[in-house]
């Protein structure tokens, strides 16, 4: 459960760098007249970083199944993301 918990960690603090990120492209676009992410791809960030980092701490703080099913809603949250947002 550590390492599965260390693998959620890591995935729902590079959640909260890729939202850094994607706010950081949007005003460096608008200030130089550049297309960049919309509203919707920013609240998507924004909202699954929140998800992700909650779950995470909830999965930090318990044991058991209810960790599990913590890291497991990480681990979809981030997939979802990627899936809509990246890939899709």
């Amino acid at each position: 459960m550590r390492i599965l918990r260390a693998f959620t960690g890591l995935l729902a603090g590079g959640l909260v760098v890729l939202t850094l990120v994607v706010i950081g492209s949007a005003v460096f676009g608008d200030d130089h007249g550049l297309a960049g992410p919309g509203g919707v791809s920013i609240g998507g960030h924004v909202i699954a970083a929140i998800v992700a980092v909650a779950a995470q701490i909830y999965a930090d703080r318990k044991r058991g199944l209810a960790a599990f099913v913590a890291c497991l809603v990480v681990l979809v949250t981030t997939g979802l993301l990627f899936w809509t947002q990246w890939w899709g």
